[in-house]
Protein backbone atom coordinates (compact mmCIF):
# COMPACT_ATOMS: atom_id res chain seq x y z
CA UNK A 1 0.00 0.00 0.00
CA UNK A 2 1.23 3.33 -0.66
CA UNK A 3 -0.18 6.88 -1.22
CA UNK A 4 -1.27 8.51 -4.52
CA UNK A 5 1.54 10.48 -5.14
CA UNK A 6 4.39 8.05 -4.48
CA UNK A 7 2.38 6.03 -7.15
CA UNK A 8 2.31 8.66 -9.50
CA UNK A 9 6.18 8.74 -9.22
CA UNK A 10 6.42 5.19 -9.74
CA UNK A 11 4.96 5.51 -12.92
CA UNK A 12 7.06 8.40 -13.92
CA UNK A 13 10.08 6.34 -12.86
CA UNK A 14 8.71 3.16 -14.68
CA UNK A 15 8.44 5.71 -17.82
CA UNK A 16 11.73 6.65 -17.75
CA UNK A 17 11.67 9.96 -16.44
CA UNK A 18 14.32 11.61 -14.93
CA UNK A 19 14.02 15.31 -14.07
CA UNK A 20 10.58 16.87 -12.73
CA UNK A 21 10.53 20.59 -12.82
CA UNK A 22 7.76 22.47 -10.58
CA UNK A 23 7.12 25.20 -8.65
CA UNK A 24 6.11 23.69 -4.97
CA UNK A 25 2.41 24.31 -3.77
CA UNK A 26 0.73 22.76 -0.86
CA UNK A 27 -1.95 21.08 -3.21
CA UNK A 28 0.13 18.20 -4.38
CA UNK A 29 2.46 17.64 -1.38
CA UNK A 30 1.86 14.11 -1.33
CA UNK A 31 3.32 14.20 -5.04
CA UNK A 32 6.54 15.91 -4.16
CA UNK A 33 6.56 13.24 -0.77
CA UNK A 34 7.09 10.79 -3.92
CA UNK A 35 9.58 12.30 -5.42
CA UNK A 36 11.74 12.75 -2.05
CA UNK A 37 12.05 8.50 -2.24
CA UNK A 38 12.99 8.83 -5.73
CA UNK A 39 16.72 8.10 -6.84
CA UNK A 40 15.96 8.14 -10.66
CA UNK A 41 14.37 11.50 -11.08
CA UNK A 42 15.90 14.80 -10.22
CA UNK A 43 13.19 17.77 -8.87
CA UNK A 44 14.15 20.82 -10.52
CA UNK A 45 12.75 23.75 -8.53
CA UNK A 46 12.48 26.70 -10.47
CA UNK A 47 11.01 30.25 -9.49
CA UNK A 48 7.98 30.61 -11.80
CA UNK A 49 5.88 27.98 -13.52
CA UNK A 50 6.02 29.46 -16.85
CA UNK A 51 9.70 29.12 -16.67
CA UNK A 52 9.13 25.30 -14.80
CA UNK A 53 7.05 24.59 -17.98
CA UNK A 54 9.10 26.13 -20.18
CA UNK A 55 12.33 23.82 -18.64
CA UNK A 56 10.16 20.62 -19.44
CA UNK A 57 9.24 21.77 -22.55
CA UNK A 58 13.02 22.24 -23.84
CA UNK A 59 13.54 18.80 -22.28
CA UNK A 60 11.01 16.77 -24.67
CA UNK A 61 12.30 18.73 -27.53
CA UNK A 62 16.16 17.79 -26.63
CA UNK A 63 15.06 14.58 -26.08
CA UNK A 64 12.13 13.52 -27.94
CA UNK A 65 10.29 12.09 -25.01
CA UNK A 66 7.77 13.79 -22.52
CA UNK A 67 8.67 16.84 -20.30
CA UNK A 68 7.37 16.67 -16.98
CA UNK A 69 6.58 19.33 -15.37
CA UNK A 70 4.18 19.65 -11.71
CA UNK A 71 2.20 22.68 -10.34
CA UNK A 72 -0.23 23.78 -7.83
CA UNK A 73 -3.95 24.96 -9.32
CA UNK A 74 -4.90 28.40 -10.46
CA UNK A 75 -2.05 30.64 -10.42
CA UNK A 76 -0.07 28.14 -11.16
CA UNK A 77 -1.55 26.63 -13.58
CA UNK A 78 -2.15 30.07 -15.43
CA UNK A 79 1.45 30.60 -15.37
CA UNK A 80 2.27 27.39 -16.91
CA UNK A 81 -0.13 27.65 -19.39
CA UNK A 82 2.68 28.92 -21.38
CA UNK A 83 5.07 26.10 -21.88
CA UNK A 84 2.03 24.16 -22.81
CA UNK A 85 1.26 26.64 -25.72
CA UNK A 86 4.37 26.35 -27.01
CA UNK A 87 4.44 22.69 -26.52
CA UNK A 88 1.54 22.66 -28.84
CA UNK A 89 2.51 25.10 -31.38
CA UNK A 90 5.99 22.87 -31.81
CA UNK A 91 4.67 19.91 -31.47
CA UNK A 92 6.59 18.68 -28.46
CA UNK A 93 5.91 15.72 -26.10
CA UNK A 94 5.05 16.85 -22.74
CA UNK A 95 3.09 16.26 -19.39
CA UNK A 96 2.04 18.73 -16.97
CA UNK A 97 0.15 17.63 -13.83
CA UNK A 98 -1.93 19.83 -11.91
CA UNK A 99 -2.45 20.07 -8.36
CA UNK A 100 -5.97 20.49 -7.76
CA UNK A 101 -8.44 21.19 -4.45
CA UNK A 102 -9.89 18.24 -3.22
CA UNK A 103 -12.73 15.89 -5.03
CA UNK A 104 -15.63 17.00 -2.86
CA UNK A 105 -15.13 20.69 -3.90
CA UNK A 106 -15.08 20.59 -7.51
CA UNK A 107 -17.80 23.11 -8.95
CA UNK A 108 -17.88 25.21 -5.97
CA UNK A 109 -15.06 27.35 -6.92
CA UNK A 110 -12.96 26.40 -4.43
CA UNK A 111 -9.87 28.07 -3.70
CA UNK A 112 -7.61 28.43 -6.59
CA UNK A 113 -10.25 26.30 -8.54
CA UNK A 114 -9.96 25.68 -12.29
CA UNK A 115 -11.50 23.34 -14.72
CA UNK A 116 -9.01 21.61 -16.33
CA UNK A 117 -10.71 19.89 -19.59
CA UNK A 118 -11.97 24.23 -20.21
CA UNK A 119 -8.69 25.62 -19.63
CA UNK A 120 -6.39 23.67 -21.28
CA UNK A 121 -8.63 21.79 -23.92
CA UNK A 122 -7.76 23.88 -27.08
CA UNK A 123 -3.85 24.06 -26.40
CA UNK A 124 -3.50 20.25 -25.58
CA UNK A 125 -4.08 16.92 -27.05
CA UNK A 126 -5.78 15.83 -23.72
CA UNK A 127 -6.82 17.42 -20.52
CA UNK A 128 -8.84 15.61 -17.70
CA UNK A 129 -8.71 14.71 -13.78
CA UNK A 130 -7.26 11.63 -12.08
CA UNK A 131 -9.93 10.70 -9.33
CA UNK A 132 -9.07 7.40 -8.56
CA UNK A 133 -6.01 7.00 -7.06
CA UNK A 134 -6.02 3.24 -8.14
CA UNK A 135 -5.87 4.26 -11.85
CA UNK A 136 -2.67 6.86 -11.89
CA UNK A 137 -1.21 3.75 -13.74
CA UNK A 138 -3.76 3.64 -16.81
CA UNK A 139 -3.61 7.12 -16.60
CA UNK A 140 0.34 8.07 -16.97
CA UNK A 141 -0.19 5.25 -19.12
CA UNK A 142 -1.94 6.88 -21.42
CA UNK A 143 -0.86 10.19 -20.94
CA UNK A 144 2.67 9.05 -22.62
CA UNK A 145 1.31 7.05 -25.32
CA UNK A 146 -0.87 10.46 -25.93
CA UNK A 147 2.14 13.43 -26.00
CA UNK A 148 4.48 10.60 -28.44
CA UNK A 149 1.79 9.70 -30.59
CA UNK A 150 1.73 10.77 -34.05
CA UNK A 151 2.22 14.79 -33.82
CA UNK A 152 3.83 14.51 -30.08
CA UNK A 153 2.31 17.41 -28.17
CA UNK A 154 1.17 18.17 -24.53
CA UNK A 155 -1.01 16.46 -22.31
CA UNK A 156 -2.11 17.65 -18.88
CA UNK A 157 -3.61 15.72 -15.82
CA UNK A 158 -5.10 17.23 -12.99
CA UNK A 159 -4.34 15.46 -9.53
CA UNK A 160 -7.17 16.79 -6.72
CA UNK A 161 -5.09 16.25 -3.32
CA UNK A 162 -7.23 14.57 -1.48
CA UNK A 163 -6.64 11.65 -4.23
CA UNK A 164 -3.25 12.18 -3.91
CA UNK A 165 -3.27 11.21 -0.15
CA UNK A 166 -5.51 7.74 -0.86
CA UNK A 167 -3.54 4.82 -0.09
CA UNK A 168 -4.00 2.19 -2.97
CA UNK A 169 -2.74 -1.41 -3.94
CA UNK A 170 -1.88 -1.71 -7.54
CA UNK A 171 0.99 -2.72 -10.37
CA UNK A 172 3.09 -0.59 -12.48
CA UNK A 173 2.47 -0.69 -16.18
CA UNK A 174 5.48 -1.22 -18.23
CA UNK A 175 6.90 1.84 -20.59
CA UNK A 176 4.93 2.88 -23.44
CA UNK A 177 5.22 1.12 -26.60
CA UNK A 178 4.72 3.82 -29.54
CA UNK A 179 2.73 2.63 -33.17
CA UNK A 180 5.07 3.88 -35.65
CA UNK A 181 3.97 5.03 -39.30
CA UNK A 182 5.49 3.84 -42.22
CA UNK A 183 6.21 5.24 -45.40
CA UNK A 184 4.72 2.78 -47.86
CA UNK A 185 6.35 1.40 -51.14
CA UNK A 186 3.85 2.82 -53.33
CA UNK A 187 4.23 6.31 -52.17
CA UNK A 188 8.50 5.80 -52.49
CA UNK A 189 8.12 5.06 -55.69
CA UNK A 190 5.16 7.92 -56.54
CA UNK A 191 7.68 9.94 -55.15
CA UNK A 192 10.94 8.45 -57.04
CA UNK A 193 8.75 9.29 -60.10
CA UNK A 194 7.66 12.67 -59.49
CA UNK A 195 11.28 14.10 -58.65
CA UNK A 196 12.43 12.74 -61.32
CA UNK A 197 10.24 14.56 -63.73
CA UNK A 198 10.95 17.78 -61.86
CA UNK A 199 13.15 20.72 -62.83
CA UNK A 200 13.47 22.75 -60.01
CA UNK A 201 12.78 21.01 -56.66
CA UNK A 202 13.25 21.76 -53.09
CA UNK A 203 13.55 19.88 -49.79
CA UNK A 204 12.15 21.85 -46.79
CA UNK A 205 12.67 20.31 -43.12
CA UNK A 206 11.77 20.49 -39.51
CA UNK A 207 9.33 19.05 -37.55
CA UNK A 208 9.11 16.59 -34.22
CA UNK A 209 10.76 13.35 -34.98
CA UNK A 210 14.07 13.38 -36.03
CA UNK A 211 17.50 12.20 -34.86
CA UNK A 212 20.77 12.75 -35.15
CA UNK A 213 20.39 9.09 -38.08
CA UNK A 214 17.43 10.87 -39.70
CA UNK A 215 19.25 14.15 -40.28
CA UNK A 216 22.47 12.37 -41.30
CA UNK A 217 20.61 10.18 -43.62
CA UNK A 218 18.54 13.05 -45.26
CA UNK A 219 21.97 15.49 -45.64
CA UNK A 220 23.44 11.35 -47.25
CA UNK A 221 20.10 11.96 -49.38
CA UNK A 222 20.45 15.37 -50.50
CA UNK A 223 24.16 14.91 -51.63
CA UNK A 224 22.90 11.84 -54.24
CA UNK A 225 20.17 13.74 -55.82
CA UNK A 226 21.70 17.39 -55.69
CA UNK A 227 18.70 18.35 -53.99
CA UNK A 228 18.95 22.07 -52.45
CA UNK A 229 17.58 21.99 -48.37
CA UNK A 230 16.31 24.43 -46.49
CA UNK A 231 15.10 24.64 -43.02
CA UNK A 232 11.49 25.77 -41.81
CA UNK A 233 11.26 28.33 -38.79
CA UNK A 234 13.81 27.67 -35.93
CA UNK A 235 14.65 23.87 -36.96
CA UNK A 236 18.10 25.37 -38.86
CA UNK A 237 20.42 22.63 -36.73
CA UNK A 238 18.84 19.72 -38.84
CA UNK A 239 20.99 20.09 -41.73
CA UNK A 240 24.79 21.09 -41.22
CA UNK A 241 24.44 24.98 -42.35
CA UNK A 242 27.94 24.71 -43.92
CA UNK A 243 27.12 22.09 -46.20
CA UNK A 244 26.80 22.88 -49.93
CA UNK A 245 23.39 20.96 -50.15
CA UNK A 246 21.86 23.75 -47.55
CA UNK A 247 19.96 27.13 -48.77
CA UNK A 248 19.02 28.95 -45.98
CA UNK A 249 15.87 28.73 -43.92
CA UNK A 250 12.46 30.27 -43.90
CA UNK A 251 10.87 32.18 -40.97
CA UNK A 252 11.18 35.82 -39.98
CA UNK A 253 12.96 38.00 -42.48
CA UNK A 254 13.69 35.08 -44.86
CA UNK A 255 16.50 36.21 -47.32
CA UNK A 256 14.57 37.42 -50.39
CA UNK A 257 16.14 35.41 -53.31
CA UNK A 258 14.84 32.12 -50.97
CA UNK A 259 11.86 33.67 -50.90
CA UNK A 260 11.65 34.03 -54.73
CA UNK A 261 12.83 30.61 -55.32
CA UNK A 262 10.41 28.57 -53.34
CA UNK A 263 7.99 30.25 -55.46
CA UNK A 264 9.73 29.49 -59.03
CA UNK A 265 10.59 25.74 -57.45
CA UNK A 266 8.65 23.50 -59.68
CA UNK A 267 8.56 20.41 -56.76
CA UNK A 268 8.40 20.68 -52.76
CA UNK A 269 9.27 17.95 -50.57
CA UNK A 270 8.07 18.91 -46.97
CA UNK A 271 9.34 16.74 -44.61
CA UNK A 272 8.47 16.91 -41.03
CA UNK A 273 7.11 20.28 -41.19
CA UNK A 274 3.46 21.70 -40.87
CA UNK A 275 4.64 24.13 -43.49
CA UNK A 276 3.10 26.97 -41.08
CA UNK A 277 2.63 30.81 -41.13
CA UNK A 278 6.38 31.44 -39.93
CA UNK A 279 7.28 29.43 -42.68
CA UNK A 280 5.31 29.94 -45.24
CA UNK A 281 5.40 33.68 -44.60
CA UNK A 282 1.37 33.96 -44.13
CA UNK A 283 0.57 30.98 -46.11
CA UNK A 284 1.59 32.79 -49.39
CA UNK A 285 5.41 31.11 -50.61
CA UNK A 286 3.37 28.19 -50.30
CA UNK A 287 -0.26 29.02 -51.54
CA UNK A 288 -3.16 27.66 -49.19
CA UNK A 289 -4.60 26.00 -49.79
CA UNK A 290 -3.35 24.55 -53.52
CA UNK A 291 0.45 25.49 -53.94
CA UNK A 292 1.65 25.79 -57.50
CA UNK A 293 4.51 23.63 -56.33
CA UNK A 294 3.92 19.69 -56.62
CA UNK A 295 3.46 18.52 -53.15
CA UNK A 296 5.30 15.84 -51.46
CA UNK A 297 3.94 16.69 -47.69
CA UNK A 298 5.29 13.76 -45.02
CA UNK A 299 4.18 13.81 -41.30
CA UNK A 300 3.80 11.22 -38.57
CA UNK A 301 0.13 12.42 -37.94
CA UNK A 302 -2.53 11.79 -40.58
CA UNK A 303 -4.35 15.22 -38.74
CA UNK A 304 -1.62 17.08 -40.55
CA UNK A 305 -2.18 15.60 -44.24
CA UNK A 306 -4.57 17.81 -45.89
CA UNK A 307 -5.37 19.83 -42.94
CA UNK A 308 -4.35 23.22 -44.66
CA UNK A 309 -2.53 21.78 -47.68
CA UNK A 310 -3.61 19.45 -50.47
CA UNK A 311 -1.07 17.32 -51.06
CA UNK A 312 0.11 15.21 -54.30
CA UNK A 313 1.77 12.58 -52.87
CA UNK A 314 0.47 12.89 -48.75
CA UNK A 315 2.77 10.21 -47.02
CA UNK A 316 1.76 9.29 -43.31
CA UNK A 317 5.16 7.73 -41.87
CA UNK A 318 7.13 8.43 -39.17
CA UNK A 319 10.40 11.02 -39.89
CA UNK A 320 12.59 7.90 -39.21
CA UNK A 321 10.75 5.37 -41.32
CA UNK A 322 10.84 7.78 -44.09
CA UNK A 323 14.63 9.01 -43.73
CA UNK A 324 15.30 5.24 -43.94
CA UNK A 325 13.78 4.24 -47.29
CA UNK A 326 15.28 7.39 -48.71
CA UNK A 327 18.38 5.63 -49.54
CA UNK A 328 16.64 3.11 -51.45
CA UNK A 329 15.72 5.55 -54.51
CA UNK A 330 18.11 5.77 -57.42
CA UNK A 331 19.34 9.57 -58.03
CA UNK A 332 19.67 10.80 -61.78
CA UNK A 333 22.47 10.80 -63.56
CA UNK A 334 23.64 13.62 -64.54
CA UNK A 335 22.34 15.97 -61.74
CA UNK A 336 19.32 18.17 -63.94
CA UNK A 337 19.72 20.42 -60.95
CA UNK A 338 23.16 21.00 -60.52
CA UNK A 339 22.81 24.60 -61.57
CA UNK A 340 19.46 25.43 -59.67
CA UNK A 341 21.17 23.74 -56.25
CA UNK A 342 24.54 25.75 -56.77
CA UNK A 343 22.47 29.04 -57.69
CA UNK A 344 20.58 28.94 -54.21
CA UNK A 345 23.77 28.32 -52.47
CA UNK A 346 25.39 31.07 -53.62
CA UNK A 347 22.40 32.61 -52.58
CA UNK A 348 22.36 31.76 -48.99
CA UNK A 349 26.29 32.27 -48.50
CA UNK A 350 25.95 36.07 -50.03
CA UNK A 351 23.37 36.84 -47.13
CA UNK A 352 25.59 35.68 -44.58
CA UNK A 353 27.97 38.02 -45.43
CA UNK A 354 27.54 40.88 -42.32
CA UNK A 355 25.54 43.46 -43.76
CA UNK A 356 26.81 46.20 -41.20
CA UNK A 357 24.37 48.12 -38.87
CA UNK A 358 24.42 51.43 -36.76
CA UNK A 359 25.95 51.43 -33.82
CA UNK A 360 29.35 50.50 -31.58
CA UNK A 361 28.41 46.94 -30.90
CA UNK A 362 27.59 45.06 -34.16
CA UNK A 363 25.43 42.10 -34.01
CA UNK A 364 26.54 40.61 -37.27
CA UNK A 365 29.94 40.85 -36.75
CA UNK A 366 28.70 39.47 -32.76
CA UNK A 367 26.92 36.57 -34.05
CA UNK A 368 30.22 35.59 -36.55
CA UNK A 369 32.47 35.36 -33.72
CA UNK A 370 30.06 33.26 -31.81
CA UNK A 371 29.52 30.71 -34.35
CA UNK A 372 33.34 30.66 -34.91
CA UNK A 373 34.32 30.48 -31.05
CA UNK A 374 31.69 27.84 -29.94
CA UNK A 375 32.10 24.13 -30.23
CA UNK A 376 30.30 22.18 -32.86
CA UNK A 377 28.00 20.59 -30.88
CA UNK A 378 27.24 24.19 -28.48
CA UNK A 379 23.27 24.35 -27.70
CA UNK A 380 22.17 28.04 -28.74
CA UNK A 381 18.79 28.91 -26.96
CA UNK A 382 16.32 31.88 -27.91
CA UNK A 383 13.24 33.19 -27.49
CA UNK A 384 11.41 36.08 -29.54
CA UNK A 385 12.37 39.34 -30.57
CA UNK A 386 14.20 41.15 -33.14
CA UNK A 387 17.67 40.38 -32.11
CA UNK A 388 17.13 36.55 -32.65
CA UNK A 389 17.00 37.65 -36.43
CA UNK A 390 20.44 38.38 -36.35
CA UNK A 391 21.41 34.70 -34.69
CA UNK A 392 19.02 33.19 -37.37
CA UNK A 393 20.83 34.66 -40.27
CA UNK A 394 24.84 34.83 -38.67
CA UNK A 395 25.00 32.27 -36.73
CA UNK A 396 25.75 28.58 -38.66
CA UNK A 397 24.47 25.59 -36.79
CA UNK A 398 26.70 22.46 -37.18
CA UNK A 399 24.64 19.32 -35.71
CA UNK A 400 21.65 18.32 -34.81
CA UNK A 401 19.55 19.71 -31.92
CA UNK A 402 22.05 22.76 -31.40
CA UNK A 403 19.12 25.16 -31.84
CA UNK A 404 16.51 25.47 -29.04
CA UNK A 405 13.93 27.84 -30.35
CA UNK A 406 10.35 28.13 -29.67
CA UNK A 407 8.26 28.22 -33.04
CA UNK A 408 5.15 29.31 -31.26
CA UNK A 409 7.71 33.00 -30.95
CA UNK A 410 7.46 33.08 -27.30
CA UNK A 411 8.96 35.74 -24.94
CA UNK A 412 10.86 34.61 -22.09
CA UNK A 413 11.76 31.34 -23.25
CA UNK A 414 15.71 31.19 -24.32
CA UNK A 415 17.23 31.23 -20.04
CA UNK A 416 14.78 28.78 -19.15
CA UNK A 417 15.60 26.57 -22.28
CA UNK A 418 19.04 27.07 -21.41
CA UNK A 419 19.04 25.90 -18.09
CA UNK A 420 16.89 22.56 -18.88
CA UNK A 421 19.69 22.00 -21.60
CA UNK A 422 22.86 22.55 -19.24
CA UNK A 423 21.04 20.02 -16.79
CA UNK A 424 20.98 17.65 -19.59
CA UNK A 425 24.08 17.83 -21.18
CA UNK A 426 26.52 19.32 -18.82
CA UNK A 427 29.33 19.08 -20.65
CA UNK A 428 28.00 21.01 -23.66
CA UNK A 429 28.99 24.68 -23.84
CA UNK A 430 25.19 26.53 -23.62
CA UNK A 431 24.73 29.65 -24.74
CA UNK A 432 21.14 31.71 -24.25
CA UNK A 433 20.60 34.61 -26.54
CA UNK A 434 17.81 36.92 -25.75
CA UNK A 435 16.70 40.28 -26.37
CA UNK A 436 16.35 42.83 -23.24
CA UNK A 437 12.61 42.42 -23.13
CA UNK A 438 12.68 38.73 -23.91
CA UNK A 439 14.89 38.14 -20.81
CA UNK A 440 13.45 39.69 -18.52
CA UNK A 441 10.03 37.89 -18.72
CA UNK A 442 11.70 34.94 -16.76
CA UNK A 443 14.99 36.75 -15.70
CA UNK A 444 14.51 35.65 -12.02
CA UNK A 445 15.05 31.73 -13.34
CA UNK A 446 18.91 32.87 -13.12
CA UNK A 447 18.67 32.18 -9.56
CA UNK A 448 17.53 28.57 -10.56
CA UNK A 449 21.19 28.47 -12.84
CA UNK A 450 22.97 29.46 -9.44
CA UNK A 451 21.48 26.97 -7.09
CA UNK A 452 22.14 24.28 -9.47
CA UNK A 453 25.49 25.29 -10.49
CA UNK A 454 25.07 25.73 -13.63
CA UNK A 455 27.59 27.32 -15.70
CA UNK A 456 25.87 28.88 -18.99
CA UNK A 457 26.09 31.96 -20.25
CA UNK A 458 23.51 34.90 -21.27
CA UNK A 459 24.12 37.10 -24.21
CA UNK A 460 21.44 40.14 -23.64
CA UNK A 461 21.14 42.31 -26.63
CA UNK A 462 19.81 45.72 -25.01
CA UNK A 463 18.26 47.92 -27.34
CA UNK A 464 15.75 49.25 -24.74
CA UNK A 465 12.66 48.82 -26.51
CA UNK A 466 10.54 45.82 -27.65
CA UNK A 467 11.80 45.78 -30.93
CA UNK A 468 9.50 43.49 -33.16
CA UNK A 469 7.09 46.16 -31.71
CA UNK A 470 8.60 49.03 -32.09
CA UNK A 471 9.37 47.83 -36.23
CA UNK A 472 5.88 47.36 -36.88
CA UNK A 473 4.61 50.89 -35.25
CA UNK A 474 7.41 52.38 -37.46
CA UNK A 475 6.25 50.87 -40.32
CA UNK A 476 2.40 51.48 -40.05
CA UNK A 477 2.26 54.90 -37.29
CA UNK A 478 5.81 56.16 -38.12
CA UNK A 479 7.06 58.20 -35.43
CA UNK A 480 3.88 57.86 -33.01
CA UNK A 481 5.76 55.07 -30.66
CA UNK A 482 3.93 53.70 -27.38
CA UNK A 483 4.62 51.30 -25.01
CA UNK A 484 7.47 49.68 -26.30
CA UNK A 485 10.52 51.88 -25.02
CA UNK A 486 11.67 50.40 -21.76
CA UNK A 487 14.01 50.87 -18.98
CA UNK A 488 16.39 48.21 -18.14
CA UNK A 489 18.87 47.40 -15.16
CA UNK A 490 22.51 47.21 -15.18
CA UNK A 491 22.60 43.16 -16.58
CA UNK A 492 26.50 42.81 -15.75
CA UNK A 493 25.32 44.44 -12.37
CA UNK A 494 22.00 42.86 -12.12
CA UNK A 495 23.85 39.21 -12.55
CA UNK A 496 26.29 40.00 -9.61
CA UNK A 497 23.41 40.63 -7.40
CA UNK A 498 22.92 36.66 -8.10
CA UNK A 499 26.62 35.38 -7.34
CA UNK A 500 26.93 35.43 -11.29
CA UNK A 501 29.35 36.68 -13.54
CA UNK A 502 28.99 39.97 -14.94
CA UNK A 503 30.31 41.55 -18.30
CA UNK A 504 29.18 44.65 -20.34
CA UNK A 505 29.91 45.29 -24.05
CA UNK A 506 29.77 48.73 -25.26
CA UNK A 507 31.96 48.37 -28.23
CA UNK A 508 31.90 45.04 -30.77
CA UNK A 509 35.93 44.57 -30.41
CA UNK A 510 35.22 44.09 -26.47
CA UNK A 511 32.99 41.04 -27.23
CA UNK A 512 35.55 38.22 -28.14
CA UNK A 513 37.59 38.26 -24.31
CA UNK A 514 34.24 39.61 -22.46
CA UNK A 515 32.91 35.92 -23.60
CA UNK A 516 36.34 34.24 -22.64
CA UNK A 517 36.20 35.55 -19.21
CA UNK A 518 32.80 34.41 -18.67
CA UNK A 519 33.21 31.12 -19.71
CA UNK A 520 36.55 30.73 -17.33
CA UNK A 521 34.47 32.01 -15.03
CA UNK A 522 32.74 28.49 -14.05
CA UNK A 523 29.82 30.05 -13.07
CA UNK A 524 26.15 31.38 -14.93
CA UNK A 525 27.56 34.90 -16.54
CA UNK A 526 25.46 37.33 -18.28
CA UNK A 527 27.16 39.29 -21.02
CA UNK A 528 25.45 42.87 -21.64
CA UNK A 529 25.67 44.17 -25.30
CA UNK A 530 24.87 47.57 -25.37
CA UNK A 531 23.01 48.48 -28.86
CA UNK A 532 22.07 51.29 -30.85
CA UNK A 533 18.50 51.50 -30.86
CA UNK A 534 18.43 52.46 -34.47
CA UNK A 535 19.69 49.48 -35.43
CA UNK A 536 15.99 47.63 -35.91
CA UNK A 537 16.72 44.35 -36.85
CA UNK A 538 19.36 42.79 -39.58
CA UNK A 539 18.11 44.06 -42.88
CA UNK A 540 16.08 47.38 -41.52
CA UNK A 541 16.96 50.25 -39.42
CA UNK A 542 14.24 52.51 -37.73
CA UNK A 543 14.95 55.30 -40.21
CA UNK A 544 14.26 52.81 -43.44
CA UNK A 545 11.27 51.47 -41.06
CA UNK A 546 10.15 54.83 -41.26
CA UNK A 547 10.52 55.63 -45.10
CA UNK A 548 8.74 52.45 -45.45
CA UNK A 549 5.51 53.43 -43.93
CA UNK A 550 2.37 53.31 -45.97
CA UNK A 551 -0.17 56.06 -44.44
CA UNK A 552 -3.87 54.38 -43.33
CA UNK A 553 -6.38 55.89 -45.24
CA UNK A 554 -9.45 57.22 -43.93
Amino acid sequence: MRHGGRLLIEQLEAKGCTSVYSVPGESFLAALDGLYDSNRIQTVICRHESGAAIMAEAHGKLTGKPGVCIVTRGPGASNAMLGIHIAQQDSTPMILFVGMPQRGHRDREAFQEIDINAFFGSVSKWATFIDDASRIPEYVSRAYHTACSGRPGPVVLGLPEDMLRDRVRVSTIKPAQYAEARADSGSMAALADALGKASRPMMIVGGPGWSPKVSADVQEFAERFDLPVASSFRYQDYFDNRHPNYVGDFGIATDPHLAERIQASDFLIAMGVRLGEMTTRGYTLVKAPAPDQFLVHIYPGAEELGRVYRADIPIQSSISSFAAKLQHLEPPSPSPWEDWRKSARADYEASIVPQETPGAVKLEQIIATLSEMLDEDAIVTNGAGNSTGWLHRYFQYKKYRTQLAPTAGSMGYSLPAAISAKLLYPDRQVVCWAGDGCFLMTSQELATAIHYALPIIIIVANNNMYGTIRMHQEKTYPNRVLGTTLTNPDFAAYARSFGAHGETVEATEEFRSAFERAAASGKPAIIELKLDSEALNSRLTISQARKMAVPETA
